[in-house]
């Protein structure tokens, strides 16, 4: 229940910051009405990435053993696919749902809770889903796009959907909390690792690195809601 409430709080926080950004509301681009406060914020996520993630992630990518890196990464994305195969049954994909599942029992089984990815060496594909993903497919319109502090991109609907999400991770049931904070910032900086070396490259090729993360976000998550049929709201977002 408190890491709920903090999630909670953490959404209406965001709320209230794209309210004032409402304040400074240009005639960009129609899905960022908030881009002048949210670009202070991507501001801020990139001072602290710099000064503690990245150095952080470096060092765990140097001086942590490859073996161990894929263990944990395994490990993490298994408990991803857990509610990966929830909202895929709630878009009502059985394909997605059935083929995500039983990567989930082969990997929480022969592959020992997760640590050895058996699932793709036996050719069972990943269909990663959350439920922002699940609201967008049965015709929840994204919102204005966002950017959460610490976070990073999202969208209103996405936002919303992180109460779920948070809910809906096998993680966040673990006890006591002190191991469940320990796995969670193990998770964080694992998954910074994967992006090491990324940040300078979009230096290099985008004339503006907030411009460009934000148009790739919102073009991402429109392909993943479109996993199947596009609907209205596919259209009503590009206009």
């Amino acid at each position: 229940m408190p890491r709920l409430t903090s999630t909670l709080r953490l959404c209406l926080a965001a709320l209230l910051l794209a309210l004032v950004g409402c304040a400074s509301t240009s005639g960009g681009n129609p899905l960022d009405p908030f881009e002048a406060t949210n670009r202070k914020i991507d501001a801020f996520n990139e001072s602290v990435d710099q000064a503690v993630l990245k150095p952080v992630a470096k060092s765990y990518q140097d001086y942590t053993p490859n073996l161990l890196q894929t263990t944990v990464k395994n490990f993490f994305g298994n408990l991803r696919d857990v509610w990966s195969v929830v909202n895929n049954g709630l878009q009502l994909k059985p394909k997605e749902t059935l083929e995500t599942g039983a990567r989930v029992v082969v990997n929480s089984t022969v592959g020992l809770y997760g640590l050895i990815d058996v699932g793709t060496h036996v050719g069972l594909q990943r269909y990663t889903a959350d439920f922002g993903q699940t609201l967008g497919y049965w015709g929840m319109p994204s919102g204005p796009y966002v950017v959460l502090p610490l976070l990073g991109p999202s969208t209103a609907r996405d936002t919303a959907a992180l109460l779920v999400d948070r809910h809906g991770d096998p993680w966040g049931q673990i006890n006591p909390v002190a191991s469940r904070n320990q796995g969670i910032a193990l998770r964080l900086v694992d998954k910074r690792a994967q992006f090491l070396g990324m940040d300078d490259r979009l230096n290099e090729v985008a004339l503006d690195k907030y411009s460009f993360v934000r148009d790739a976000y919102l073009q991402k998550r429109r392909a993943e809601v479109r996993r199947g049929p596009p609907s209205d709201v596919d259209e009503l977002e590009e206009k």
